[in-house]
């Protein structure tokens, strides 16, 4: 299952010295370039994304099946954003983060961007790494972007980021860091940079730990140069997401070993993966309580969407109790996990029940920073930061979700409130179901001390400290309420066959989409203003950017490097590819 080769195991807790020096020099030359006063009120934003995590995944949700101790120490003592709506795929939901609008007026909306694809988030879109670094701010990505490669202008230092260690595309082994195109006879090809420059260092190393250590450094490095300027570090984590499918599931021996007790061997390695990660968000929180940052930071802790219990790069992940799963239309696909802390919230230590999208976070982030975004923009997220800030939960929010065209599969979600209607699905209708139920019963043994195990915790303290007379948290009474509970069906339960009619549900009275009340509403005004909204939102659609593979992105022709071959092709690159593109038509290699 996991890699077991002295490649894959060596090294795995020493930090990486050519990485830490590198990311040091391009720090100091961000600093050097007059960019250094941190205006007041501006606070250091921290973003720590999982990707491919199941909503039921975090222990704050109420499973004992692993726990997730600093994931959920960080919730208890901040806000559990207990709403929180993402896209169901990759690509679209870190296009609705990074642009604060819905995909579907971007092109981002359909589907995610496979490696061998020559398209990306498009140049006139102006990103949130963008709009803080013009107020000021140092901007970081660690980890993953995939929202496009196959031009440098696609890539994170050329969309506002000044500095970028991590991977460009979908995914990559935990270890090498490379990626094998499913069912093409691509070369396996090595995905990781250091800005522009592609960099072998890591290899060997598991990439969690790679991506934390040069974390840890970035915020070192940033506070010892006494700067005040205020710093955004976007943490883009490969854990969980499988790697390739020759061997999907990696985690380092010593973490698996606490992990014993679970008998299927895929779900002992998910819970190890996921434990990595829950212990790289305890590092940065330790990190910045050490450099005397973390009164001035926002921490926020989410997934990019559901995860995938079953399918493609399934994992083991659980969404339970709610209905489906990554890249579905079902809450199980559109609800992450998440959590954020700031010293600023009046009512730190609750569950905040108000209906988010992940493109609110880009103007309500803003907001807190005291920036306001151009209004030219026309960003779709709403600025939630005065609910946020005071605890209000009554804004009724619009989300669209999807609205997919693609005549392989059409399908669409839309929230009003309360409502929700879906209409068609992905997969005819294959991952629609309740998915990853924990029937086992097998539970983490520090469960039994489940409080002890939180308040023990270095993120604990460290907030608990912070939050002085406020100190006080209900752990068992918070974990409670940031549980999901499916209402009894009532006796004359209408089925959702969304492949053969409309979807409608009251997600407050029935998360779980069990009961499907469209039939009732049929003749309604309700339904009626919802389907005509819909079909405004519908007409006004960008289409969709995507665009078929090209065989040219072959990495056996860059020195079996993934980069952004379209700018190989035009400076001579392309005449040599595309000879040994016939050559490989014709089995000529040797």
């Amino acid at each position: 299952m996991g890699m077991s080769t002295d490649l894959k195991h060596r090294g795995n807790s020493h930090r990486n010295v050519s990485t830490i020096l590198l990311v040091a020099a391009g720090l100091a030359v961000a600093l050097s370039n007059g960019q250094d006063a941190r205006s007041p009120g501006k606070p250091h934003i921290i973003i720590i994304m999982a990707d491919d995590l199941g909503f039921d995944d975090v222990s704050f949700r109420g499973s004992n099946n692993f726990l997730t101790p600093n994931i959920d120490a960080l919730a208890y003592s901040g806000v559990i954003l207990n709403n929180l709506y993402t896209a169901s795929m990759c690509t679209p939901s870190r296009s609705a983060l990074l642009t604060g609008k819905y995909p579907i007026n971007t092109g981002m909306q359909h589907y995610v961007i496979v490696n061998d694809q020559p398209w990306g988030l498009p140049q006139k879109e102006k990103t949130m790494a963008e709009i803080f670094r013009e107020n000021g701010y140092y901007t970081s990505l660690l980890g993953k972007w995939h929202l496009g490669m196959s031009q440098r202008n696609f890539t994170p230092t050329q969309r506002g980021f000044d500095h970028h260690l991590g991977y460009l595309g979908a995914y990559v082994d935990y270890y090498d860091q490379t990626y094998q195109q499913n069912g093409k006879n691509y070369a396996r090809g090595h995905d990781f940079r250091l800005n522009l420059n592609v960099t072998h260092d890591q290899v060997g190393h598991y990439v969690t730990d790679v991506l934390s250590d040069a974390a840890v450094q970035l915020i070192e490095q940033h506070s010892s140069r006494n700067s005040s300027q205020p710093l955004f570090l976007l943490l883009s984590h490969l854990a969980p997401h499988a790697a390739n499918d020759d061997d999907p599931m990696q985690a380092p021996a010593e973490e698996l070993a606490k992990f014993e007790y679970i008998r299927n061997e895929t779900h002992r390695y998910y819970a190890a993966m996921v434990s990595r990660l829950d212990r790289s968000v305890g590092r940065v929180i330790d990190a910045l309580a050490r450099q005397q940052m973390l009164q001035d930071s926002i921490v926020l802790f989410l997934s990019d969407n559901g995860g995938p219990t079953v399918g493609e790069h399934s994992t083991t992940a659980s969404n339970y109790p709610l209905r489906g799963q990554k890249n579905s239309p079902w809450e199980g696909g559109l609800r992450s996990s998440a959590a954020i802390w700031s010293s600023e919230f009046e009512r730190l230590g609750t569950v905040w029940k108000q209906q988010t999208y992940i493109g609110d976070l880009l103007p309500t982030l803003a907001a807190a920073a005291g920036i306001t975004p151009d209004p030219d923009l026309h960003m779709d997220g709403m600025n939630l930061w005065p609910a946020l800030k005071y605890g209000y939960e009554s804004l009724e929010r619009e989300i669209v979700h999807t609205i997919d065209t693609n005549p392989a599969s059409p399908y669409l979600a839309y929230t009003r409130g309360k409502w929700k209607v879906v209409n068609g699905t992905t997969n005819a209708a294959l991952f629609d179901g309740w998915l990853g139920e924990r029937v086992t019963q097998e539970v983490d043994p520090r469960s039994a001390n489940y409080e002890e195990v939180i308040r023990n915790t270095s993120v604990w303290q460290h907030l608990q400290l912070l939050m002085g007379s406020q100190s006080e948290r209900n752990i068992s009474s918070l974990r409670q309420q940031a549980q999901i509970e499916c209402p009894e069906s009532p006796a004359a339960t209408k089925p959702c066959l969304p492949l053969l009619a409309p979807c409608l549900f009251d997600i407050d009275a029935d998360p779980c989409e069990r009961n499907n009340l469209y039939e009732e509403y049929r003749n309604s005004t309700i339904l009626l203003d919802l389907l005509q909204r819909i079909e405004q939102f519908g007409r006004q659609a960008h289409a969709p950017n995507n665009k078929p593979e090209d065989p040219q992105c072959d990495p056996r022709f860059y020195h079996n490097e993934w980069t952004w071959w379209q700018d190989e092709q035009a400076s001579g690159a392309g005449r040599l590819s595309s000879l040994l593109i016939v050559f490989v038509c014709f089995g000529w290699i040797f």
